[in-house]
């Protein structure tokens, strides 16, 4: 059967007329906040306590937009007769927004964890060098990362909680396995006493027993 002529006009009227009778519900930013996605890419946050200064992330950033200096400190040694160690001590971690576009590279390759996206976005300038913000910022920044999502129920254990687990229980295994033995050793020795007084008592009598 051939269309109605006029047919797909009238489909797209009819969801014109729909959507204007409906109530339009408008956000006045910025005194309503917006509703950001969990994972939503505003800023970058540091937690420096996790840096060690590898710079990984400054080689693998294709905008060459953070700025990393260091200097190294050596510690005494642990032990007497042991060799002194040294460490690299963060000077200045900033990343110039003006460059940056939040591909994520710099987060994925740290291997400690020491960058985090946060959802912050209000933080334009008047001046465009002004957008270098220094560690910082960046570190203030990091009280506003939301936790991470919940893994799905049937998701997998991740490997690092599973060894540990499986090392935790190994060692309560044989924690529990040596206070049991130490409760059968002090039952034994209370067998063995309990044999040999016993022993000394039968011995006893038969001395002191008439033939």
């Amino acid at each position: 059967m051939p269309p109605i002529p006029g047919s797909g006009l009238a489909k797209g009227l009819a969801v014109t007329l729909r959507t204007m009778t409906r109530k339009t519900v408008t956000a006045q930013y910025p005194d309503t906040q917006p509703e950001l996605p969990p994972r939503s890419r505003g800023v970058i946050g540091l937690f420096e306590e996790n840096c060690t200064v590898c710079m990984l992330c400054a080689r693998e950033c294709p905008d060459w937009c953070i700025y990393i200096d260091s200097h190294k400190e050596t510690s005494p040694p642990a032990a007497p007769g042991g060799r002194e160690r040294s460490r690299n001590v963060l000077d200045r971690f900033a990343i110039d927004f003006s460059l940056c576009m939040y591909c994520g590279i710099c987060i994925e390759v740290c291997p400690f964890d020491a960058l985090f996206w946060s959802p912050e976005f209000e933080y334009a300038e008047t001046d465009i060098h002004e957008l270098t913000h220094e560690r910082d910022k960046l570190r203030a920044w990091m009280w506003t990362v939301p936790e991470p999502p919940a893994l799905d129920p049937g998701a997998e254990e991740p490997k690092e909680i599973a060894a540990a687990r499986k090392a935790a229980d190994k060692l309560a295994a044989q924690r529990a396995q040596a206070q049991q033995d130490q409760t059968d050793g002090k039952n034994q020795d209370a067998k063995n006493q309990d044999a040999k007084n016993q022993d000394g008592k039968n011995q006893a009598d038969e001395k002191g027993g008439t033939p």
